[in-house]
């Protein structure tokens, strides 16, 4: 993960100033801070993405219903979008 730690230390999941979050390799915009929101989940949550191309989405296919995704620039992992796990019906999560 780039910008979170599994393990505990995670600075952003409680984080709510605006702004935007990138890339930690290579810099590339990825989410907007308008689009996250309180997940219980240890990672921060975001509903879209800032570019349609900020994110490169593959099948898990030892997990139904998630997405490996990982940087749209440099390929760098990010993590997984959940899909239909979002705040509101029919929406996404990352």
């Amino acid at each position: 993960m780039s910008f979170c730690s599994f393990f505990g230390g995670e600075v952003f999941q409680n984080h709510f100033e605006p702004g935007v979050y990138a890339c930690a390799k290579c810099g590339y915009e990825l989410f907007s801070s308008r689009s996250k929101y309180a997940h219980s989940s240890p990672w921060p949550a975001f509903t879209e993405t800032i570019h349609t191309d900020s994110v490169a989405k593959r099948p898990e296919h030892n997990r139904p219903g998630a997405l490996k995704v990982s940087c749209g620039k440099c390929g760098n992992g990010l993590g997984h979008e959940f899909l239909n796990d979002g705040p509101k019906p029919g929406q996404s999560r990352f």
